[in-house]
């Protein structure tokens, strides 16, 4: 379909957000930003019922995704402050992305935002020494693309029904 809208770069869209945590929380912060993934899929699958079992499992996926993460790379509570403060605002201008666009062009963003997202996880792993966390970072990647892959296959589905 031609008429998609432009997809930003959300790491360049978000950069100030995630620089703005020290290093030691970024993980945590971007596992905050796969928690406001997965709340957006289900507020979609709320708007679209009829599709709403497809939407869960990704919102699903993206709870995995921050679970694993987060778990990988635990943070003190003084730096789970920061990131907790830096959130929000992020979270809001993620959402700004979305907000003049129906759901089918909201979805389309969302299914090339988890490819960037998989490539996070994969430059993460770039940079990691031990082969247990890459395997965990590379299961986030897959998630990631499976949520792709499912919305675009959501998104052929609903141009085929209409």
């Amino acid at each position: 379909m031609s008429d998609w809208p432009e997809v930003p770069q959300f790491g360049a869209l978000l950069r100030q957000h995630i620089a703005s945590v020290p290093d030691a929380a970024r993980p945590a912060f971007l596992a905050g930003l796969e928690r406001s993934a997965a709340a957006r899929y289900r507020a979609w699958a709320e708007e679209a019922p009829e599709h709403a079992e497809a939407l869960i499992g990704c919102a699903d996926r993206e709870d995995e995704i921050a679970r694993l993460v987060a778990d990988l790379f635990p943070i003190s509570a003084e730096l789970q402050a920061e990131v907790d403060a830096a959130l929000p605002a992020a979270v809001a201008l993620y959402y700004d992305v979305f907000a003049p666009h129906p759901v089918t062009h909201q979805l389309y963003l969302q299914s090339e935002a988890e490819l960037q997202g998989a490539m996070a996880w994969v430059n993460m792993a770039g940079v990691v020494d031990d082969p247990a966390t890459r395997k965990i970072l590379d299961r986030c990647t897959s998630l990631e693309r499976e949520s792709s892959v499912v919305v675009k296959d959501l998104l052929d589905a609903m141009t085929i029904d209409a």
